[in-house]
C-alpha cells in the first residue's frame, strides 16, 4: 500500500505542477499594453507620412531649381542676341553709311534742314 501511496502522491504533485505552469502561462503578460501599442503604432505612422512629406518636398524643389536654371539660360541666351542686335544697329547706324544709301538713292545733304539730335 505504500506503493499505492506513493503513486498518488506523485500523481498529484504532477497534478499540482501541471496547476501552476497553467497559472504560468496565464499570467505570463504583454510588456506592452493595448494602448501604448495604439500609440506606438500611430507614431510609427506619423514618422512614416513626414518621411514621405519631406521627400516629396524635396523633389519639388529640385524641380523647380530645374526650371529657373532652364529660365536663366534661356535669358542668357537672349541677352547675347540682344547685345549682337545692339552691335547691328550700331553698325548699321553708322553716318557714312546712312549718307552713302542717301546718295546712291539720289538724296542730297542740305545744310540749312539738318538738325541735330541727341539720344539720351
Amino acid at each position: 500500500m505504500s506503493n499505492l501511496a506513493r503513486e498518488l502522491e506523485q500523481q498529484q504533485k504532477e497534478q499540482q505542477m501541471q496547476d501552476i505552469q497553467k497559472q504560468k502561462r496565464a499570467v505570463k503578460k504583454s510588456w506592452l499594453t493595448p494602448g501604448e501599442k495604439f500609440l506606438s503604432l500611430a507614431f510609427a505612422g506619423l514618422v512614416c507620412l513626414g518621411a514621405v512629406q519631406m521627400i516629396s518636398n524635396q523633389a519639388k524643389i529640385y524641380k523647380v531649381n530645374e526650371d529657373i536654371q532652364k529660365v536663366q539660360s534661356s535669358i542668357n541666351d537672349q541677352q547675347k542676341v540682344n547685345g549682337d542686335l545692339k552691335v547691328q544697329v550700331s553698325k548699321l547706324s553708322n553716318y557714312n553709311r546712312i549718307a552713302d544709301k542717301a546718295k546712291k538713292m539720289g538724296l542730297e545733304l542740305n545744310e540749312n534742314n539738318v538738325k541735330v539730335v541727341q539720344s539720351k
